[in-house]
């Protein structure tokens, strides 16, 4: 094939299907990247740390770190990308519940490739304990991924808050 076709045919199925990952209008906050493997002429290999405020809850943040792998794929946004995020998640401001959630529902969701895999965030509540329970996994069309990251926010008072929302309330 030549190459004008080549490139034409890749810079169709970015259009289509989109280099980028998938964001919402208030998408995760890029807060650094790392290099983490050299090539010579293509983008290196990065691990990036993310922010994202939890979207139902104000005062609750997450952050989350992904391999973004380079080379040439990289570098047109259509490498699969590895399955292993880290997370952790913290209370910064006081607590307040926007609207009731459900066990599981879905706090953030990214594409991993270009067409199967998808990176979820999804929440949850210890309604005997207090606390926000958030974990990271990533699935795929054809087969799941046993990798996940866990990690939790015992909801405190904060500043000169008296009463602590209990999550147990905003279940549906």
């Amino acid at each position: 094939m030549k190459r004008s076709k080549l490139l034409a045919l890749i810079s169709t199925a970015l259009l289509c299907f989109g280099a980028a990952p998938a964001f919402a209008q208030n998408g995760p906050d890029l807060i650094f990247r790392k290099s983490v493997d050299f090539k010579l002429l293509t983008p290196n290999d990065k691990l990036a740390t993310y922010g994202i405020d939890d979207p139902m809850i104000d005062g609750v943040v997450c952050y989350y770190t992904a391999h973004e792998k380079g080379g040439v794929a990289g570098m047109f946004g259509v490498a699969e990308q590895s399955s292993e995020v880290s997370l952790a998640c913290r209370q910064y401001a006081p607590v307040k519940f926007k609207e009731k959630f459900g066990q599981g529902d879905t706090a953030f969701s990214e594409r991993r490739s270009l067409l199967f895999k998808r990176m979820h965030i999804v929440r949850g509540c210890d309604a005997k304990r207090n606390v926000l329970i958030y974990m990271v996994y990533s699935d795929k069309l054809v087969e799941g991924s046993p990798e996940s990251s866990t990690s939790t926010v015992a909801i405190q008072p904060w500043g000169g808050q008296n009463e602590v929302p209990q999550c147990g309330e905003s279940l549906r």
